[in-house]
């Protein structure tokens, strides 16, 4: 345990921003949930923790600073500080697909809470893998992870030509369109692609020849749209029906 300097801090909130975080391969977690889960799942990924003596930091043998509420406030990005802090070592491994699973893919996904939520749902039903657009928002940004709920740890996320990868991709490609099928009507494969677009403008053009399975939600009632984590959710749970 040592003083948490100004030096330190500065270049803590320099990781606020994406390209420092993608220079130095890092990225923040908060709160007591978040780093307790870390330390059981991620041990090994931490660069630091700071903490106040509210949080019982356990047996870290990592580097480590007991701080004020005051020296939280300054680094943290949440309106109400809670306890702690931590940075973590990205996961670079380049991880193979698991095509034997259900394989979530991602076009231009821009809100970190439905990033996060998707993740989270992916967590839930044991999918491992999803596939970003390089226009979906980054999964480092501390809203995704911390929108995630510890699904970071566990999902692996690949940024990725999309066009390029489903193009190349030989499972059964299921792309949510308003005109798609009654998914409820519909025999899903137990692995595959589903293909869910931007939050505003939907599936890119390009990508949706390359669909070969459209489905959609049956609307019952008077909804414009559905959030794209909401139909995610939706459209998951259906290929994961007995």
């Amino acid at each position: 345990m040592s003083d948490l300097s100004k030096n330190k801090i500065k270049w803590i909130r320099s990781l606020h921003q994406k390209k420092h975080r993608e220079e130095l391969g890092l990225f923040i977690i908060e709160g007591e949930k978040m780093v307790a889960e870390t330390l059981v799942y991620a041990k090994d990924s931490i660069e630091l923790i700071a903490y106040t003596n509210e949080f019982n930091i356990g047996q870290f043998d990592g580097e480590s600073f007991e701080i004020s509420i005051k020296e939280l406030e300054q680094i943290s990005l949440l309106k109400t500080p809670n306890k702690v802090f931590a940075i973590l070592r990205q996961n670079k491994t380049n991880s193979s697909i698991d095509k034997k699973k259900l394989i979530i893919a991602l076009d231009g996904i821009q809100d970190p809470g439905n990033l996060g939520t998707i993740m989270r749902i992916a967590d839930w039903y044991g999918i491992s893998d999803i596939v970003c657009s390089k226009t979906t928002v980054d999964c480092y940004n501390p809203k995704v992870v911390q929108a995630s709920m510890g699904a970071i740890f566990r999902v692996n996320m690949h940024y990725l030509e999309l066009e390029e990868w489903l193009s190349n991709c030989s499972l059964p490609i299921y792309g949510a369109l308003l005109e798609g099928e009654n998914v409820y009507n519909e025999t899903l494969s137990k692995n595959g692609v589903l293909l869910m677009g931007n939050e505003g403008s939907g599936i890119s053009t390009s990508l949706i020849p390359l669909i070969n399975n459209p489905i959609s939600i049956p609307r019952f009632g008077g909804a414009e749209s559905l959030n794209v984590s909401v139909a995610t959710a939706i459209l998951v749970s259906e290929f994961f029906r007995c």
